[in-house]
């Protein structure tokens, strides 16, 4: 059941224009899974909605989120100093299946296993505790990352990943591209695939996968009211197999996602 916690904040820095990294002190946080996002809720009382952020990484005291600043609220969020306290709530929505088929994962024993993490610009962040959770777990992780133009949370990733790709929009630093692009360029394949970035680059990389018969996770991003399900402002549509066949339904990002298997989602509208 979600909660709203007090933690405090343990650094708040800028890694790139416009990007913040903030860790969190919240020793009552529970357990995280890679892929789940929490709720900020600041002091401003103006901004109603609490604001949803991925979850960068996480142990038994803390929590890091990665997050760009865009409009007002982020703008706020990057204000917080050292040991200044911070309304959050606890991990919300489902995160990556990496459990096998109990949880509805494709992959049941992950050593000798390729598993590649494509992720675009904000989106990259998630990719970090993936990253840790794959490895302990005996994978051996690739990471496939684009940006518009700088790099970040590489060293981050580097701690995890046997090898780990850089694509720029502008060609700058490493492939002139994005990571779908690099990714069949390098020609870069896996037994599974576990995605987070623009809806574009996510709709790409499941046809690419649909195609070579490959599992893919995507996590999907929709502008979120509550976080968990109560306000239904969330929705995407699913292919659900029901008893009548194939249907699609409308699920809620934050409630039933935001990770889904790229063949289920109806990418056409």
């Amino acid at each position: 059941m979600k909660k709203i916690l007090t933690g405090k904040v343990m650094c708040n820095d800028e890694i790139a224009k416009k990007i913040y990294k903030m860790q969190i002190s919240c020793p009552d946080m529970g357990t995280v899974k890679a892929g789940q996002f929490v709720n900020i809720y600041l002091n401003d009382k103006s901004l109603l909605l609490p604001r949803p952020i991925s979850i960068c990484d996480a142990d038994d005291n803390s929590i890091t989120i990665v997050y760009r600043v865009v409009g007002k609220g982020t703008s706020i969020l990057a204000e917080y100093k050292f040991s200044e306290p911070i309304r959050v709530s606890t991990p919300l929505g489902n995160g990556y299946f990496i459990e096998g088929t109990e949880s509805g994962g494709r992959i049941d024993d992950y050593r000798g296993k390729r598993a590649i993490l494509a992720g675009g610009g904000i989106g990259v962040p998630p990719m970090v505790l993936l990253a840790k959770n794959l490895q302990e777990k005996g994978a051996e992780v690739i990471a496939a990352v684009g940006f518009q133009a700088e790099p970040f949370l590489i060293e981050e990733l580097e701690k995890y990943c046997w090898e780990v790709h850089i694509a720029t929009d502008n060609g700058i630093t490493g492939f002139h591209g994005n990571a779908v692009q690099m990714i069949e360029e390098k020609n870069l394949t896996a037994d599974e695939f576990y995605s987070c970035g623009p809806k574009v680059m996510l709709r790409a990389l499941s046809e690419l996968c649909m195609k070579k018969d490959i599992p893919c996770q995507v996590s999907l991003e929709e502008r979120m009211g509550c976080g968990y399900g109560a306000c239904v402002g969330c929705t995407c549509k699913i292919k659900v197999q029901t008893e009548r066949g194939m249907e699609i339904q409308q699920k809620g990002v934050c409630k039933h996602g935001p990770v889904f298997f790229g063949e289920e989602v109806v990418w056409d509208e």
